[in-house]
């Protein structure tokens, strides 16, 4: 069910955002900088797009700097969570060391009961 719902929600996201698209076909001029600094510095790089492609770069480019910064904000997290497991399985290790050097010497079947307590 809840995949037929996703389905419909992307079908209708995906009309909507060729409607808008087809609606916003004009062109629109895209300038680096303001006239009078571009007239004070000599240049001015500018380029004419279709209006939907700069609504939809500005939102796409949007998605990528948060999730960017989202990333860069959450590896003192991943960081630590990793040096935790790297520390878990060394505690593992020394356990299951510890209980074979304990059972030396005794029988297997007890050795097992008392590993699985």
């Amino acid at each position: 069910m809840m995949r037929y719902l996703r389905y419909a929600f992307l079908a209708a996201l995906g009309i909507i955002l060729i409607s808008v698209s087809l609606a916003n076909v004009q062109s629109v001029e895209l300038k680096l900088m303001p006239d009078a600094l571009a007239e004070l510095l000599g240049f001015n790089l500018s380029a004419s797009l279709p209006l939907f492609l700069v609504v939809l770069g500005g939102v796409a480019a949007g998605l990528v700097i948060g999730f960017l910064w989202e990333w860069l904000r959450e590896h003192k997290h991943r960081r630590d969570a990793t040096v935790k497991k790297t520390e878990v399985r060394k505690l593992e290790r020394e356990v299951k060391k510890l209980k074979k050097k304990q059972n030396e010497g005794k029988d297997d079947v007890l050795a097992i009961l008392d590993e699985a307590s």
